[in-house]
């Protein structure tokens, strides 16, 4: 299916996305006609319970998992249909990745790892663009070191630097405090709010979390694989109230909210669980 062409100043833009996993009876509808936009030079956050829906919507969207049916598309660029190859090539040069693990490789040097995905592309870094990041990033006396020689907010700092380092379209963050304290968190955090305020970069962060959800502009909200609602200018306790609320509307017998059980009696907990389950606790 193709899709219109993304509005100007629309970064990233899914059509009635539709992420079917399996087949027959046992098939798992995790997307079911998802349509959002995200603006360009902005902070979006993607909130859901277990099961919503939330990963799986940003793995289609930034091209690493193909959608069932509907559009996506970054800038004005398709997705749906796109070769291996040609997918491989956009990622490599219009999509940046922070992980909640990191994924930096052990035996590279923090500016080796930052470079890696220029080299892979056959590119050298633009001086002036490097000296940004590195200064933004505040890596100038860590370039030498191996992620073993660095805390885990240095190293997930490194993982940022080398998600800008092409200067993408977009960069996609996968929950990427989840393996940080609260401290290195908030750093990382107040790194990428940076990274849309000072260098006009688009960032759009999956989360649990409602604090860090905070840092963004605007929280999208998913359940049951469906849009939620949304919510701008988000603080920790107005992102907790939009959670409580969504909650209790939450269908008891539905996929997702079964899905995010782990016994029976677990499914028939009724509210109390599914809160639980949008915050992760």
């Amino acid at each position: 299916m193709k899709g219109k062409i993304a509005p100007a100043g629309i970064a990233v833009a899914a059509t009635d996305l539709v992420k079917v996993y399996g087949f027959g009876p046992t098939a798992i509808r995790a997307l079911d006609g998802v349509s959002a936009e995200f603006a360009s030079g902005e902070f979006h956050a993607i909130m859901g319970p277990s099961g919503s829906g939330k990963s799986t919507l940003m793995h289609c969207v930034a091209g690493l998992d193909a959608a069932t049916s509907g559009s996506v598309r970054i800038g004005d660029r398709e997705l749906t249909g796109l070769s291996d190859k040609a997918l491989t090539r956009l990622r490599r040069t219009s999509v940046g990745f922070v992980f909640q693990s990191f994924n930096l490789l052990p035996t590279l040097t923090a500016e080796q790892n930052i470079l890696l995905p220029l080299e892979l592309a056959g590119a050298r870094p633009d001086p002036d663009w490097w000296d940004t990041v590195i200064a933004a990033t505040g890596l100038a006396d860590r370039l030498s070191h191996r992620p073993a020689e660095m805390s885990g907010g240095q190293q997930q700092r490194v993982a940022c630097a080398r998600a800008l380092i092409t200067k993408p379209d977009v960069v996609f963050a996968d929950e990427p405090t989840g393996n940080l304290d609260s401290r290195a968190g908030a750093e990382v955090l107040g790194f990428l709010r940076s990274c849309v305020s000072k260098l006009d970069q688009t960032v759009i962060m999956v989360t649990h979390d409602p604090a860090a959800a905070s840092y963004a502009g605007r929280v999208l909200f998913l359940a049951d694989g469906q849009v939620a609602g949304e919510l701008l200018g988000p603080t920790p306790d107005t992102v907790l109230d939009h959670l409580r609320r969504a909650s209790d509307q939450l269908r008891p017998d539905s996929p997702a909210t079964a899905s995010s059980s782990s016994s029976p009696a677990d499914r028939t907990s009724g509210g109390a669980h599914r809160a639980r389950a949008w915050t992760g606790e």
